[in-house]
């Protein structure tokens, strides 16, 4: 296993076409939600050039109309900074159409808890949590400075700090590891949608002085390779540039290539789906392994079968970081976390419209009182368990 190595990890900005999808898709699930906490959702959304397409399967008493969904998606648009019709996609005169459906009922039997069943795993699948204490936040150093400086541009954008910025945008940071610790940061690349009549010289050093210096603070240093819109331009971008899918950003959602990532996406999908409440669940396990100090960097997996409470497999890799043997960290975790769905849900308390909040920046890292899944309420008992 490699101890020196460079690692690179990317982020997005809510403006950039997949995360406007994800953003439409949680709020739509947070509406669900919030008029009828057992709803069953489901929705995926697509973006182009002035269009939009939300479709899914959802199961609810919410009142929640065409007309409304209709604004609810502008409302998400307009938000986000889509308000201008030289942005061939603009709020107003975008297309929206609307295709939403009962849930299957062959799903939903192995899903629906009953007198003399449990509720059961809304799929089978692999979901994973990881956590490294190479941060304040027990995520990976690259990851968590893309997602920072994602959301700063964003930020100075909606501040008009700088006004010339459109909404889509990329990040992306490389750091150097040595004996399997962040040592510095080599190259910081940063591509930002602009207006047309602003300089090259000036996005640059614009983006240097009220993006990346204040997020870095005392990580700055004159050495750092920075490239600002490598092409020399981004004029266009946003639906109008690339079109975009719900879901299509999960790297981008979790530890950056830096954990490993199951095969669902997150976002439209509400807590019955393993895909989403069981990787919080595996990042919560990881993160209070970690706060615990059982070991320096942790992976945990766990798996389901559709319509089975019980995970058909819980698997928890240290790295070679752990203090006490691996097995007995597995045991610590099923005698400290309830692993079945219906748990999980209780646990981390996920029948509430917070998931819109997920949609950018990051579902793990976030110190906000939403994301359940980041406390480490857990790791003194499984301390004094371990003997520690």
């Amino acid at each position: 296993m490699r101890n020196n190595f460079l690692f690179t990890s990317e982020s997005v900005t809510e403006g950039h076409p997949d995360k406007i999808c994800d953003n439409i898709s949680d709020a739509f699930l947070d509406e669900f939600l919030r008029q009828d906490p057992d709803s069953r959702v489901a929705v995926e959304t697509m973006v182009t050039t002035d269009f939009v397409a939300v479709s899914g399967e959802v199961t609810s008493k919410a009142n929640f109309d065409k007309k409304a969904q209709e604004e609810l998606v502008r409302k998400i648009i307009r938000d986000i900074g889509y308000n201008n019709k030289d942005l061939m996609f603009d709020t107003e005169s975008c297309k929206v159409t609307l295709h939403l459906h009962a849930q299957s009922p062959d799903i939903s039997q192995g899903v629906t808890a009953t007198e003399e069943k449990e509720q059961g795993a809304g799929d089978q699948g692999s979901m994973f949590g990881y956590a490294s204490n190479e941060t304040e936040e027990l995520m990976p150093m690259p990851i968590l400075l893309a997602q920072k400086l994602a959301q700063k541009l964003s930020e100075v954008r909606k501040k008009k700090v700088l006004p010339w910025a459109r909404p889509d945008g990329k990040t992306q940071v490389s750091v150097r590891y040595e004996d399997d610790k962040p040592t510095k940061i080599e190259t910081i690349v940063i591509a930002t949608q602009h207006a047309p009549e602003i300089s090259q010289e000036e996005i640059s050093r614009e983006i240097i002085n009220k993006v990346i210096k204040p997020v870095l603070g005392n990580l700055w240093n004159d050495k750092i390779r920075i490239h600002i819109n490598p092409t020399g331009k981004f004029v266009i971008g946003g639906p109008h540039g690339d079109a975009g899918l719900t879901g299509r950003k999960i790297i981008v959602d979790t530890y950056g290539g830096f954990g490993r990532h199951g095969g669902g996406a997150f976002s439209g999908k509400d807590p019955s789906k393993v895909d989403r409440s069981a990787s919080y669940m595996c990042r919560y396990i990881a993160k209070n392994l970690v706060a615990a100090g059982l070991a320096d960097r942790c992976e945990v997996q766990l798996a389901y079968a559709i319509g089975i409470a019980e995970p058909v497999s819980l698997y928890v890799n240290t790295f070679g970081t752990n203090k006490i043997p691996e097995n007995q960290i597995e045991d610590l975790v099923r005698k400290n976390f309830n692993l079945k769905p219906l748990g999980i849900i209780s646990q981390l308390d996920l029948k509430r419209p917070i998931y819109k909040k997920t949609a950018s920046y990051g579902h793990f890292g976030r110190n906000e009182p939403e994301f359940t899944w980041e406390k480490t309420d857990k790791a003194e008992i499984l301390k004094q368990s371990a003997g520690l």
